[in-house]
């Protein structure tokens, strides 16, 4: 990763007293919210909009982890207490990716008797050919959709001081949950009329998935378009098929929105912030400094450090943990923030090791945001 020192900006002073009053009234949730809205903070937030469910957690509940998937108040409860056992900033939903594919017809393999961490797959897609793609239109009372609504609200009330985070996939990247994705690859150099037909019908999709879940509650939504990356789709590809539909979903949806994209996003990091999301989202393949410079100080840059290597991997020492969150934070990052899901077997020493680095080695101003 790129290293250079944190990039700082003027801010009007904050008389003391007010400054302690807004600290003490500060909640995870109203950090994050502050933050989104680029007013000064008490500490850099550590949050995600991605999933954040930990086994710690989930072994306090006395849950399976196959069964937070299927059950609403498994998935809201181990989400919730996932977060206040470590000190994140937000609680998020869902946690796999294979709801929607669910809610259209394709059959999932969910584990629900394994002890294992394993998350719902799909064993076969229905669907053989763009041509078949139709989207219902009760996608939202179909399969596993309103578990996730349900989920949503039981977060929204059981922990009210948690920032309230959903998220869905993009189109290009959602089509690889419905067809398979070489057929889609291939299609964009045969069949691009086609491959756009299909994307503008999952697009549609998505806008109403996304706006069921602020409705629900959700406090700010992630756009995963993770598999549009420059190591797999080329710039230009990008910007005539990607960001249009971008724009078109992020348009549709109410403040704060995240754009996340995995993979190399740095040739396309300023045409990622010119799509109408309130913050752009990478992962560690990133040069979090170079995206810096090319998007400037008033867009929120969020990332990326890597959800196996730091808080999973057994080699990985603490002092190693906390020295890879403050390369991230010298990145200029606006939030320390998970280059993807986080991996949900972890060491827990070296989690918290990396949020309360995240607390005190951020406490400088980060680009976009200021401090109290």
């Amino acid at each position: 990763m790129c290293r250079r020192s944190v990039m700082e900006r003027p801010m009007a002073p904050i008389s003391i007293s007010r400054k302690d009053e807004m600290m003490a009234e500060l909640t995870p949730k109203e950090r994050v919210m502050r933050m989104f809205r680029k007013e000064p903070v008490d500490m850099m937030p550590f949050f995600s909009g991605m999933g954040m469910v930990l086994m710690p957690a989930i072994k306090e509940l006395g849950y399976q982890f196959p069964k937070v998937h299927t059950n609403a108040e498994m998935m809201a409860k181990s989400a919730i207490a996932s977060s206040r056992m470590f000190g994140f900033d937000s609680v998020v939903v869902p946690y796999d990716m294979t709801c929607e594919s669910e809610a259209i017809g394709n059959t999932i393999s969910l584990y629900e008797d394994s002890m294992d961490i394993l998350y719902p797959t799909i064993p076969e897609k229905m669907w053989k050919s763009m041509d078949e793609v139709q989207i219902p239109k009760n996608i939202m009372e179909l399969g596993r959709m309103p578990l996730v609504v349900e989920a949503l609200k039981i977060c929204k009330k059981e922990a009210p001081e948690l920032a309230l985070g959903a998220w869905t996939l993009g189109p290009f990247t959602m089509s690889g949950q419905l067809l398979e994705l070489d057929i889609l690859l291939k299609g964009v150099f045969k069949q691009k009329a086609k491959v756009e037909e299909t994307l503008d019908k999952i697009t549609d999709m998505i806008i109403k998935v996304g706006q069921a879940y602020q409705a629900a509650g959700a406090d700010f939504i992630t756009l995963r378009e993770m598999g549009t990356g420059t190591d797999l789709i080329s710039p230009r590809t990008w910007k005539d098929m990607i960001q249009p539909r971008m724009r078109k979903i992020l348009a549709a949806w109410k403040s704060p929105k995240v754009l996340h994209i995995c993979g190399a996003t740095n040739l396309i990091i300023e045409m990622m912030a010119d799509c109408g999301a309130d913050a752009v989202s990478v992962d560690i393949k990133n040069c979090l400094n170079e995206s810096r410079e090319k998007i400037g100080n008033d867009n929120l840059l969020l990332g990326n450090f890597d959800v196996f290597a730091l808080p999973c991997k057994a080699e990985t020492t603490v002092e190693e943990a906390v020295a890879g969150i403050k390369q991230n934070i010298d990145g200029t990052v606006d939030a320390v923030w998970p280059g993807c899901d986080l991996w949900p077997d972890i060491k827990e020493e070296n989690m918290r090791a990396i949020v309360k680095t995240a607390r005190e080695y951020g406490s400088k101003p980060s680009p976009a945001v200021g401090r109290l």
